[in-house]
Formats: C-alpha cells, sequence, structure tokens
C-alpha cells in the first residue's frame, strides 16, 4: 500500500519559504500541503491560493488542525522556540529555519522537548544536503591535498533596507545569526566536533542597533586552524578553502546555489590546477526530503541533532569572544588615554617649571 503524503502546514510567510522551501514542499509526491498561516489574512490568502492549500489567520488554529502532521517554521529567530514548542507540545513533527534558536539552553530545551515527545525537530540547515561537500570531504580524506592544515569560509551578502527583520535585535537579527552562521557549520562540518573559539570580533556600522560583520578564528581538536569571515553590508560572497600540506581545494559558490548551478570544485596539487565539474543539485529539495526520511523512520528528533547542539554552542561561544575582544579594546583604548593624558600633564608641569625658572632668572638678572 502507498503512503500517503506527510501533511504539512507553514506557520508564516516569509521570503525564503515563498520563494524556496514552500515550491520545493509542493513538487515533492511525498508532501500535501495543507495550510499557510499569517496573522495577515491577505498576505495568507495570496500565499494560500498559489499553492493550492488553506490560508489561516493564527498559528494556533493550524496547530489544532487534525490534516497536519508536520509544520514548518520560517519565523525570525526571536520566535522560533515559542512557535516549534508548542507545534512539538501539539504533537506535530517541526522543520524549522536556522538557526534552530538563538542560544544553545533554548536549543537543548528545543531538542529535549522533541526527544520527549517521539517527534522530529529538524534544523533547515540546506547547504549541508549538497553532495559538492561531500565530495570535498572525500577529497581531503583521500590526501588529495596531503595533511590538513587550514581552513577558510565567508559569507557575505549586501546591504539590505534599514528595515529589513536582520536589523532588529528584538527578532534575532544580526550578521552573526543570519550569515555568520554559514562559515561555522562549515567549519564543523570539515573540521569536527570540539572546535574552539580562540578569538572573535563582531562589528556594528554606523548607527546600527546589531553586529553587521564579523570574523573568528577556531582550532580543531587536531590543530588545524579556521579563518571565518562573515558581514550584509559587502559584496557578495559565498566560499570556503581547505589549505593542505601538499595542496589546496576551493569551493566558490558554496552555500546557496541555485538548482539548476553545476558545481565546480578547484583542486590545486602537485599537478597543478583542476577544476572537479559536479551535476547540478537541488538542495532545498534534499533538505525537504531528509526531513520527510526522517519523520517516517520514526526518528524522535532531528537525525543531525548533535550539530545542531555544537552549533548553538560555537554561536554562543563566537559572542563570548567577540565580548572579550570589546572589553579588551577598550581597556586598551583607556591605557593610552590615560597615559596620554598623564604625558600630557607631565609635558604641562615641565613646561611651568620652564617657565618658573624663565621668571626667577629674568628677576635675578634685574636685581644685577
Amino acid at each position: 500500500m502507498t503512503e500517503r503524503p506527510l501533511r504539512i502546514a507553514v506557520l508564516g510567510t516569509a521570503d525564503i519559504a515563498r520563494r524556496r522551501v514552500l515550491p520545493a514542499m509542493a513538487a515533492d509526491p511525498d508532501i500535501e500541503l495543507t495550510a499557510v498561516a499569517s496573522r495577515d489574512g491577505g498576505r495568507a490568502r495570496e500565499v494560500a491560493a498559489r499553492f493550492g492549500c488553506a490560508p489561516v489567520e493564527s498559528y494556533d488554529a493550524v496547530l489544532e488542525r487534525d490534516d497536519v502532521d508536520a509544520v514548518y517554521v520560517p519565523l525570525p529567530v526571536s520566535l522560533h522556540a515559542e512557535w516549534a514548542g508548542r507545534a512539538l507540545r501539539a504533537g506535530k513533527h517541526v522543520l524549522a529555519e536556522k538557526p534552530l534558536t538563538a542560544d544553545r539552553p533554548t536549543t537543548e530545551a528545543l531538542l529535549g522537548l522533541a526527544r520527549a515527545s517521539g517527534l522530529v525537530l529538524m534544523e533547515n540547515v540546506m547547504f549541508v544536503h549538497h553532495p559538492q561537500h561531500s565530495v570535498v570531504r572525500e577529497l581531503v580524506a583521500s590526501g588529495a591535498i596531503g595533511e590538513l592544515r587550514a581552513f577558510s569560509a565567508a559569507f557575505a551578502i549586501p546591504a539590505l533596507p534599514a528595515g529589513n527583520i536582520r536589523h532588529r535585535p528584538e527578532l534575532g537579527g544580526g550578521a552573526l545569526l543570519d550569515v555568520g552562521y554559514y562559515p561555522v557549520r562549515a567549519a564543523l562540518y570539515f573540521l569536527g566536533a570540539g572546535l574552539q573559539i580562540v578569538g572573535a570580533a563582531l562589528e556594528h556600522s554606523r548607527g546600527s542597533a546589531v553586529e553587521t560583520s564579523g570574523a573568528v578564528l577556531v582550532r580543531s581538536r587536531s590543530g588545524v586552524l579556521g579563518q571565518l569571515a562573515f558581514g550584509m553590508e559587502h559584496a557578495y560572497r559565498s566560499a570556503y578553502e581547505l589549505w593542505g600540506s601538499e595542496g589546496r581545494i576551493r569551493v566558490e559558490p558554496a552555500f546557496t546555489p541555485p538548482a539548476d548551478h553545476k558545481p565546480a570544485v578547484w583542486i590545486t596539487d602537485a599537478h597543478g590546477p583542476r577544476e572537479l565539474t559536479l551535476a547540478p543539485h537541488d538542495q532545498v529539495a534534499a533538505t525537504v526530503r531528509a526531513f520527510v526520511r526522517a519523520v517516517r523512520s520514526g526518528a524522535a528528533q532531528s537525525p543531525d541533532a548533535g550539530e545542531c547542539l555544537e552549533q548553538a554552542s560555537l554561536l554562543d561561544a563566537v559572542r563570548a569572544g567577540a565580548r572579550a575582544t570589546h572589553a579588551a579594546h577598550h581597556d586598551t583604548a583607556r591605557h593610552d588615554t590615560a597615559r596620554h593624558e598623564t604625558a600630557r600633564d607631565e609635558t604641562a608641569r615641565h613646561e611651568a617649571l620652564r617657565d618658573e625658572t624663565l621668571q626667577d632668572e629674568g628677576t635675578d638678572r634685574d636685581r644685577d
């Protein structure tokens, strides 16, 4: 007997849902889109009509529906914990946009709830489902570039309108959680668990309420160093490179290739540079299929829950490292200011003594 499709509803009508995830779900024969919820009734009707499902004006109403097995949550980061938690308590499997939450304790609690409920909770990290990265990992493991010595990754996007949610701290905005997530996750993917954040800096552009760029230095358990950079006021870049004792491997674009893109893996070794061209692959569709497989397998939570939790720890450590860097910078600045003020005061004292001496000498000459 053919298994019926997994019935999925969507909480929210974010751009990534309309542009990438909903089309992939609608095209998957193992998925039936049953409802789209938005607090804006017009938006709900517009998106629901496009994908042939029911418009709903309440997230809670979606969770009460009998024709919903799972929900996709593309809401702002600050709302993930609340609505993913409500969905799990309502007996629904959950696919949530990345990052799952804004910190490790909340992520751990949510994963624990999924496990206790016997439900799948999956973070929507799409690039790890693209086979180009497993090809690169196999090349490194085979010794194609010798012993791995260093890793670098960068993801940055051009400036966004001032009103974009990525500029709103109360919604979980900022470069780290939005674009910084990718280089950090890539480091975890290639360098393994147990990464140490050696240094970090987060910078705010003038007038911004959130960080708009950042850089991170990581160290793996085996001593491989990784340099990560990200931002949201830059020329677009999406790339990583692995540098070994005998060569290099570079992938660009790395994190959000379109479905029809033919990935190119650039390899430079003792034989010179060469290009390995791979077949196109739709990483959005692959992620959606992975979610369906996890639900049907009876898994008690996300198949990559460990990586999700490790990622949350790394993001927390980046923030802590950036605070330490900021404090050290200001301490240095204060010390420099104090030193300059001391030098200025000392100069002024010497000048006052000189003037006093000259005045005394002048008085003595008048007496003579």
